[in-house]
């Protein structure tokens, strides 16, 4: 594609993320520099606007309207979980023709990895010219071939926090209120679970316990997790991804899913409220469920400074990538070796990334006293984010 012949058509896919808004600032912004006699175009609720038709210009957004875009959660232009089908994909290459689209930007994981891939098919299918690259986002951190997935960092940071203050709550109620269970997302994988550790330093310190979906749920486990740390320390935090499952699948009775959406992922009602009613019968104290749900993904005061540069970063690379003879890729970040933090951004083929899905390796997992490997928290930690916090005690009365 040349300066002077073709559009752009970007789409926000997915779960949102605290910083899915910053990639398609920048994206803009560059779009706007490198093809100035282009138009580009924003799909509304994603692959389902451009079936429908409904594309918005959104070339001229001003800079300071940019400069909003890439500091708040959400998606801008509507996000979507929509599974293309066959009969979709006449009206979607007309609105693509009749536009003259000729890049196609997703900003999504790995079912938008699959998107991109069915889009490019069928385009060649009609000889239509059309470059589709997609730009990583989710909070899950399950994207394979990147190091990390922005939206991840900003996520954990909240997690990493929410369970550090969760914990000091749990100590100060004692005796009515002792133990808390928080259940955060990560539909396959426990990369937002393990970042519940970040703040904990000794056996006292919460989480007690991290339920993660790479490890089969032992009921029996949790509940000794549980009981130890609150005989040994007079409170106890356990903190459970949202599709945690024992050797016999779903926690509990074996209840149907309530929702199973396009690309079949099932949801079940909260294994919190469950593990927290065990607590409750086992043990005879009070506990707590929370579920953050969408606020973890949401949360403005934790949007974590290196999430949302990086962002921005791939939102740029994604327009320069575009000027190359380079198709049906989604961008990656590369973690460099030196000792401090540094990273370039790279890309991987589409078919290489869609379906599949990255789990937290061996060594990142947590113990049945909801312990990580320093490894794991040197990783963890330049994604988190500016200011870090001393949790250092004031008082120290233990």
């Amino acid at each position: 594609m040349t300066t002077s012949s073709g559009n752009i058509l970007v789409l926000q896919s997915g779960g949102c993320t605290p910083v899915i808004n910053s990639s398609l600032a920048g994206l803009i912004k560059k779009g706007q520099t490198v093809y100035p006699k282009s138009r580009i175009y924003g799909s509304l609720h994603g692959i389902e606007g451009a079936i429908a038709g409904k594309i918005p210009d959104i070339t001229d957004t001003s800079d300071t309207h940019l400069e909003s875009l890439a500091r708040i959660p959400g998606a801008a232009l509507g996000s979507s979980r929509y599974r293309l089908m066959p009969n979709d994909l006449d009206p979607l290459l007309k609105t693509l023709q009749s536009h003259d689209i000729r890049i196609l930007h997703i900003i999504g994981g790995n079912d938008s990895a699959e998107t991109g891939l069915t889009v490019s098919k069928a385009s060649r299918e009609i000889n239509y010219d059309l470059k589709v690259i997609n730009l990583p986002k989710t909070i899950d951190n399950d994207i394979v071939l990147t190091d990390h997935s922005p939206g991840y960092g900003s996520a954990a940071r909240f997690i990493s926090q929410a369970t550090f203050g969760a914990g000091k709550d749990a100590e100060a109620m004692g005796i009515n209120s002792p133990i808390c269970i928080i259940e955060v997302m990560g539909r396959d994988s426990g990369w937002l679970a393990a970042a519940s550790s970040f703040y904990k330093e000794n056996s006292h310190d919460a989480p007690h316990f991290i339920g993660i979906p790479e490890i089969p749920f032992s009921e029996e486990d949790f509940l000794i997790s549980i009981e130890t740390s609150y005989r040994n320390n007079g409170y106890a935090v356990a903190v459970i991804s949202e599709k945690i499952r024992s050797k016999e699948g779903v926690l509990g009775n074996k209840q149907p899913p309530t929702f199973t959406d396009n690309f079949g992922h099932s949801y079940y009602e909260s294994p919190s409220q469950y593990l927290s009613s065990l607590v409750e019968r086992k043990l005879g104290v009070r506990c707590r469920w929370e579920k953050p749900g969408t606020i973890q993904r949401s949360l403005m005061d934790s949007i974590s400074s290196t999430d949302r540069e990086e962002a921005y970063a791939i939102g740029l690379k994604a327009i320069e990538m575009s000027q190359f003879d380079m198709s049906e890729i989604i961008l990656t970040i590369v973690r460099s070796e030196q000792p401090t933090y540094e990273y370039s951004i790279e890309s991987a083929e589409l078919k290489d990334v869609a379906g599949k899905t990255k789990y937290l390796p061996e060594e990142y997992r947590p113990d049945k006293q909801g312990n990580t490997s320093d490894l794991f928290k040197s990783y963890l930690q330049p994604l988190l984010g500016y200011p870090m916090y001393n949790t250092e005690p004031i008082l120290n009365l233990h």
